[in-house]
Formats: C-alpha cells, sequence, structure tokens
C-alpha cells in the first residue's frame, strides 16, 4: 500500500516543484518592481502630507507600506516558502 501511495504523490512532487520555481521567480521580480513602486508612492505621501492634509498622506503611507518588501512580497516569499516545504517533505516520502 505505501508503495501505491509513492507511485500516486510523484505527479505531485514534479507539481509542486514546477510552481516552487515558478513562485520564487516571481517573487524575486515583484519584490524589485515593487520596492521600485513603493519608493516612488513614499515621495507621493510625503507631497501629500505637505499639500493635501494627513488622511490621503497616511492613506498613500499604508499603500506604500503593503507593497514594500515588508508587506505583500513578504507573504508572498512566506507562502513560497511553504511550497517548497512540501516539496520536501513529498520527496523525503518516496525516497524513504
Amino acid at each position: 500500500m505505501r508503495l501505491v501511495l509513492k507511485f500516486l504523490s510523484l505527479p505531485f512532487i514534479i507539481i509542486t516543484w514546477l510552481l516552487y520555481g515558478i513562485c520564487r521567480l516571481l517573487v524575486l521580480a515583484s519584490g524589485v518592481i515593487l520596492g521600485i513602486l513603493s519608493g516612488i508612492t513614499l515621495i507621493a505621501a510625503v507631497i501629500l502630507f505637505l499639500k493635501a492634509g494627513a488622511l490621503p498622506g497616511v492613506a498613500f503611507l499604508m499603500i506604500a507600506f503593503l507593497i514594500s518588501p515588508y508587506g505583500i512580497p513578504k507573504l508572498a516569499a512566506w507562502l513560497t516558502g511553504k511550497l517548497g516545504g512540501l516539496n520536501y517533505a513529498l520527496r523525503e516520502f518516496v525516497m524513504s
């Protein structure tokens, strides 16, 4: 029975391996792009603080934080790491 489960898990290993590779590439590329956009949004937030008031400035600061490397890209990197852990666990199951 265990041998059957090992054979059934092989397609999942391939799928998770491909998804992990694609997700890592997307996380790296989006981190660079969103980092640049975060800087631009930060500059816009400072200008809005001076011109329009505190509320629009705070809103843009929150958007800048979410697209900074500590916001949504960090969450995506964490999820990608979990996908890699799942791939590793499946490979260990098959190899044991």
